[in-house]
């Protein structure tokens, strides 16, 4: 791969202010932190009442404003958001860095609260081939760092101050580059299903290992396989929220019952998962699982690790040693991949409308978010729009029943005369009768396609977890329109697979 060219004339991803001036920033000194002890005590109102009037202030403006402001966006992606790649011109994904605020993090985070500051070119590093053009920082500053790198995919970078995590201008997910790692990454995980059975045979083996690394190694790998856990990533005391994945799971978060909800052998699991999302399943599972489990927890107290001879580490070089790239995400997506595909052949109909379909393919996609649990708050405007709706599917019902009416009188009518005219008029009659029953049925169908999905959410799956030629030759199968499952940038980003995918395709 050719090293990425900056178009002529780039800056870096953001501009440091005009004039090579620092922006002024409002943060306490020394002295004003002597003074306030409790921010509870302090007066935030005309810092409130700047940001609503601003909000105001854009609302109001006028279609020639606002044309004009979409103008400058645009001329700004011109210039900052492409780069040269093997020659051809390819889109930057987000080519802004953030600005500084307080940093909120997902969950109970620790270091909410804390201060990011505001990044400047000395903190960026620029990633560009040696013959291009390399980029002027704004007047009076410089690059951390100019390098030409082509063994990494990122064109620039930089620190942040809370976590001190890298943070990096990519490519654009629609870009050559990034479509050829999506398709190499679920021919990954196909190819995980030729020997699947194998490993699942494997790890059964192991449950009755002498040596308890094995075991502890198998029955971790039982849950990533069935539950689709993720493997869990080891992390510095007190850096981040109290989140843990399977291999980093205590005793505190699993419970074991002999018998529960008419099933033997239950485990419920109830923990902290990516981005502090609970994650809560009681779930039976295989007697040897079980006396593993028990024996796992034997003499523990409850913050002591259930797999105290595992790491993530040590079992992702048991996977590699299982298949080549194999990883818990690569179970993850062979597993969300299958499900969607099983669900889309028992839940799909040739006969149904395409509005019934649609809401197949979307109770599909539930079942894989669920399986990876890829939950969402509902929405603080669901009960207006779902009142919204009901109100439309009301006024619907109205016109149908009127619709019944005119139909029956014209029946009559031509019953009565028999010409060509009354002929005409009650086909009209049918067909807009049809037509709204169509419409009725496609608001109830987006009804109950709303109310499922409140709590679930199914663009993360759709967009990582699925392999998209499976979408794509749903599509051709059974005569959906793929503008109805993917918008245009999920287009753009799966073109690969558009192009690939016949109505045949397995994964």
């Amino acid at each position: 791969m050719q090293r990425a060219r900056k178009e002529e004339g780039r800056g870096g991803p953001e501009r440091a202010g005009e004039g090579g001036s620092r922006p002024v920033e409002m943060e306490m000194t020394a002295e004003e932190r002597k003074i306030i002890k409790h921010l509870d005590k302090c007066d935030f109102t005309e810092i409130h009442r700047y940001f609503v009037d601003k909000t105001a202030a854009r609302k109001a403006l006028s279609r020639e404003e606002k044309q004009k402001l979409k103008e400058e966006a645009e001329k700004l992606q011109q210039e900052f958001g492409y780069c040269t790649l093997d020659g051809h011109r390819e889109k930057i994904g987000n080519f802004k860095t953030e600005p500084p605020g307080l940093f909120r993090g997902r969950g109970d985070h620790p270091k909410m609260g804390m201060l990011k500051r505001r990044i400047l070119p000395e903190d960026v590093t620029i990633n560009c081939s040696r013959d291009s053009k390399i980029p002027k920082p704004p007047a009076g500053h410089q690059w951390k760092e100019v390098r030409s790198d082509n063994t990494v995919t990122w064109l620039a970078s930089w620190t942040e101050n809370i976590q001190n995590s890298i943070k990096y201008v990519m490519l654009n997910p629609s870009s050559k580059l990034k479509g050829e790692k999506d398709w190499q990454k679920y021919e990954v995980a196909r190819r995980l299903k030729g020997v699947v059975d194998e490993i699942r045979s494997q790890y059964r083996a192991d449950w009755k290992s002498r040596e308890m690394k094995k075991r502890q190694c198998a029955v971790a790998l039982y849950f990533i396989d069935k539950l689709a856990l993720r493997a869990g990533n080891e992390k510095e005391e007190g850096e981040t929220a109290d989140t843990v994945g399977c291999c980093s799971l205590r005793v505190e978060h699993i419970q074991l019952y002999p018998e529960a909800d008419g099933c033997q052998h239950v485990v419920e699991l109830d923990f902290l998962g990516k981005d502090s999302i609970r994650y809560y399943n009681r779930v039976p599972v295989e007697k040897p699982v079980y006396k593993n489990l028990q024996l796992f927890m034997e003499n523990k107290s409850r913050g002591d690790d259930l797999f105290d001879r595992l790491t993530t580490t040590s079992l992702n070089k048991h996977l590699q040693d299982l298949m080549d790239g194999l990883t818990a995400k690569v179970f993850r997506t062979y597993n969300a991949s299958v499900t969607l595909q099983e669900q889309l052949r028992a839940l799909t109909r040739a006969e149904d409308s395409v509005a019934a379909k649609i809401l197949s393919y979307n109770r599909a996609n539930r079942a894989v978010a669920i399986l990876c649990n890829h939950q969402r708050a509902t929405p603080k405007t669901f009960e207006k729009s779902m009142q919204n709706l009901q109100l439309k599917i009301e006024a619907k019902k109205k016109q149908v029943a009127e619709a019944k009416a005119e139909l029956k009188q014209a029946r009559a009518g031509h019953k009565c005369r028999g010409d060509d005219r009354s002929r005409s008029f009650l086909e009209k009659r049918e067909r807009l009768l049809e037509k709204l029953e169509e419409q009725l049925m496609r608001l109830s169908t987006q009804a109950t396609d709303k109310e499922e999905s409140k709590q679930v959410a199914l663009g993360t799956s759709k967009l990582n977890y699925l392999d998209p030629r499976i979408s794509v030759a749903w599509c051709k199968r059974f005569g959906v329109p793929v503008e109805r499952i993917y918008n245009k940038t999920q287009r753009e980003r799966f073109a690969w697979a558009l192009d690939m995918a016949g109505e045949d395709f397995e994964f």
